[in-house]
């Protein structure tokens, strides 16, 4: 082959290379553009002025089957966190589209940590008779949603994967949108 040849074949290389380059890095410029309106899309409401830029109060509650999970040990995934009660209304309708998101989550770094208050687990468990997917904790002392400034249920944080709350929503949500997933998902 020419050096002529090599010298042509070297620049159709080097231009492939930098047009390749540039359209991964627009791709994953759009993906992450997708995923900050699949956030919005959720209309969060404000983040309360204690929970900005500092890391989500930890807690440790235990699951159904007494084992202690606590929000330190999720590091390094997003999280959502959902403060909700068997005898609230507004937490109960949102429970079918939360248990679809949790399908939809499954296989992925998402963790999903419902925090009910009720009084105890068989009230909870009760509420759940054909089983859950979602990771339901039991605070019946009601100091978790305290460190939170949670008065009123349900009320949601995502948690990105650094500790950090990003969103917060109050009242009950259809969180079997696709766009939950996309919002969650972009918080790693």
């Amino acid at each position: 082959m020419s050096g002529r040849r090599l010298i042509g074949v070297a620049v159709t290389v080097g231009a492939i290379a930098v047009v390749a380059v540039q359209f991964f890095a627009a791709t994953g410029e759009a993906l992450e553009r997708t995923r900050a309106a699949s956030c919005r899309a959720l209309a969060p409401d404000p983040i309360p002025p204690s929970l900005l830029n500092v890391d989500a109060p930890d807690f440790e509650l235990s699951d159904a089957e007494g084992h202690k999970i606590s929000l330190r040990s999720q590091r390094g995934h997003p999280v959502l966190l959902n403060f909700w009660a068997t005898w609230c209304p507004p937490c109960t309708e949102e429970m079918p589209s939360m248990e679809t998101l949790a399908a939809g989550l499954e296989g992925s770094d998402v963790r999903t940590m419902a925090v009910s208050v009720d009084e105890n687990w068989a009230t909870v468990k009760s509420f759940f008779a054909q089983g859950t997917r979602l990771g339901v904790l039991l605070d019946p002392s009601k100091e978790v949603p305290k460190r939170y400034t949670t008065e009123k249920y349900p009320e949601t944080f995502f948690i990105d994967a650094q500790g950090r709350v990003r969103h917060y929503f109050i009242n009950k949500r259809d969180w079997s949108k696709p766009e939950a997933i996309a919002c969650l998902e972009s918080l790693r």
